[in-house]
């Protein structure tokens, strides 16, 4: 297997930036010059205070909750289940540099699969343009007046690349195999049956294209524009190596830079909806793809914004989704709203008031983009939601208890026991029930149901539980074979600095040797960062597997994490250089003190007493000028 270059690894370390690559998983807040944001990797990201930081200069991350912690490609390692090749080609594809191999080699299986890979976004990037330029021929008439009808500007077919995939079934596999693709490479493009794979997914339909978090097109959605023929009304692209559908929504790519700014999504049902509050300068919105709204996605919007604002079909189907979809933000601590449609069209068109628009789209043909924004603006809060239900579907019939029961799983996705006692005395207070009978039939209902609506992950801590004991570095102890207790002083700080400052360490070398150290966690970093030297490697990707010791591993990361060796770490390497060698002649200055005795006790020794009185003179002479006395 050919190597990546140090060349091409030592580049996208140089250029990458920590706080952009790192932002793409997590929101990160700028507080006091350091980056912060809730860990991905402990609570699902539902930490009440953020302990995960990144340092833009270090290039690194650490958590002060669960101790995960190392570089930027690490990092994307770790997210993205990459081995440590795969991340630095990811990173270096995204910056656009060229990846060299050791001496002119090639990994031939990886660079099949990258192939593939490029060859897929190429051809779903050509066929959103081909399908562009049916929608303008006669054969996509009917799709381009059924936009046009449902209000959509030209502007905005354009900005999300509409479509329309030709009505003829056998076109789309003759001419992509006139464009030189393979059958093989085809069956797994997902455009085509699994059954049949000339017949194509998408015939006759209009096409809406579907990007990733990098704008990359990866997929299709289809709808069909006449549902006469038992087709159903939306058809969308199946997983694919470029699609993974809970890894992304609707619009996310769109969405990402006014989710982050304001901190808030809106989520709507459907493809046309999102179009329709873009249009209306609701860039925040996204949708799922063709499915209900999953905890996966939840946690990558927790990434980015801490509230979601539904705005979903105001039919029966549609307020069931948003029953599941505050539960679904609920177990993945995003706060909830939904937005009341028909109250906003009320307040805002009094012309509505007889009418029911079910979705966005309906009210930006009826009444316009300026119309569809302000409703916004009309939201309850999840609980109250689930309390509005409860009365329409139970309260009507004289049955209080169901009522009441149909809230219950709401309490049960919150994951502060402080709220769910809350909620539970407003439940009993809007049902006028009594509070004891509301808590003991939540708690049968619970048992009754298994917890099925949250369970925290088996081990998972709070990172409100932590005490500083579980991450103080005086308490830091050793898991190798040969324990040893990782404690802070002058020669570990020291070691420290420099395997977080690498670049330093060839004038290191040069200047003290592994026999000035008596700290064996030292030792350890000093042997790690001499096997880097030797083999020409740098950074802390490259030190960090070669310290066996997980705790001396976390102590390094916690204290780059902490800044203090930002600062000017060549002065610190300076002086901790002095108080080693000050060390050093003392201890020599010590064993010189115990011969110079052992000397005196025999009268015949006397030059050698000479000499160690000359050692001793040189020596206190070598501690001044260190001290600077």
């Amino acid at each position: 297997m050919a190597l990546i270059s140090k060349s091409t690894i030592a580049e996208v370390n140089t250029r990458l930036d920590a706080v952009s690559v790192v932002g793409d998983y997590v929101r990160l807040e700028q507080k006091s010059g350091r980056w912060w944001g809730r860990c991905p990797f402990h609570g699902g990201g539902q930490e009440k205070t953020p302990s995960f930081k990144v340092d833009p200069d270090l290039k690194m991350y650490h958590c002060f909750g669960c101790s995960k912690g190392g570089s930027v490609v690490s990092f994307i390692m770790e997210m993205d289940k990459l081995t440590y090749p795969q991340a630095i080609k990811n990173l270096a594809n995204k910056m656009g540099i060229e990846i060299i191999y050791e001496d002119n080699g090639s990994n031939a299986e990886e660079e099949k699969d990258d192939t593939f890979k490029a060859e897929l976004f190429e051809l779903y990037k050509r066929l959103t343009v081909t399908f562009q330029h049916f929608l303008f021929e006669n054969q996509g008439a009917a799709a381009l007046n059924y936009i046009k009808n449902r209000g959509i500007s030209d502007e905005m077919i354009k900005h999300f690349n509409l479509g329309f995939s030709p009505v003829n079934r056998d076109f789309l596999h003759n001419f992509l195999k006139q464009k030189g693709y393979s059958n093989d490479f085809l069956e797994k493009s997902g455009l085509f049956s699994s059954k049949y794979q000339k017949i194509p997914l998408f015939s006759g339909r209009l096409m809406f294209p579907i990007t990733d978090r990098q704008g990359r097109i990866v997929a299709f959605g289809g709808r069909a524009l006449q549902t006469d023929n038992n087709a159903p009304k939306y058809i969308n692209s199946p997983e694919t190596e470029i699609y993974k559908k809970g890894q992304t929504l609707f619009a996310i790519d769109n969405a990402k830079t006014l989710m982050r700014q304001d901190k808030t999504v809106y989520l709507a049902e459907g493809y046309m909806d999102v179009i329709a509050l873009h249009q209306a300068g609701v860039t925040n919105s996204v949708a799922p793809l063709g499915t209900a709204f999953t905890d996966e996605q939840a946690l990558w919007l927790r990434r980015w914004a801490d509230k979601v604002v539904l705005i979903l079909d105001n039919d029966e189907a549609g307020q069931k989704a948003a029953l599941k979809a505050i539960l679904t933000c609920r177990k993945n601590s995003i706060s909830c709203q939904v937005t009341d449609i028909k109250t906003g069209l009320k307040n805002e068109n009094e012309n509505a008031d007889n009418k029911n628009f079910k979705d966005p789209a309906d009210i930006l043909k009826e009444f316009g983009p300026q119309i569809l924004k302000k409703i916004l603006k009309f939201t309850i809060n999840d609980f109250e939601y689930f309390i509005l239900r409860g009365k329409e579907q139970f309260a009507g019939t004289g049955n209080i208890n169901k009522a009441a029961e149909s809230v219950y799983p709401y309490l049960d996705a919150l994951d502060s026991e402080i709220d769910r006692s809350d909620y539970l005395t407003r439940i009993a207070d809007i049902f006028k029930i009594e509070r004891n009978a509301v808590q003991n039939e939540f708690f049968k209902w619970r048992q009754n149901n298994y917890r099925s609506s949250y369970v925290r992950p088996a081990g998972q801590q709070s990172s409100q539980n932590l005490k500083e004991s579980d991450f103080n570095a005086s308490d830091f102890s050793g898991g190798t074979q040969e324990t040893f207790v990782v404690r802070a002083n002058t020669e570990l700080n020291l070691l420290t600095n420099i395997a977080l400052n690498t670049e330093l360490y060839p004038e290191f070398r040069s200047l003290v040797e592994i026999k000035d150290f008596d700290d064996r966690a030292a030792k350890e970093i000093f042997i790690s960062l001499e096997e880097c030297y030797k083999y020409d490697e740098s950074g802390i990707d490259s030190l960090l597997p070669r310290i066996k010791d997980e705790k001396l591993k976390n102590f390094i990361l916690k204290r780059g994490a902490s800044g203090e060796f930002k600062g000017e770490p060549r002065k610190f390497m300076e002086d901790g250089i002095k108080l080693i060698k000050v060390k050093q002649h003392k201890k020599r200055l010590t064993e010189i003190n115990g011969l110079m005795r052992e000397s005196e006790r025999n009268p015949e020794n006397t030059e050698n007493i000479d000499e160690l009185l000359s050692e001793k003179i040189l020596i206190d002479e070598q501690i001044r000028k260190l001290e600077g006395r």
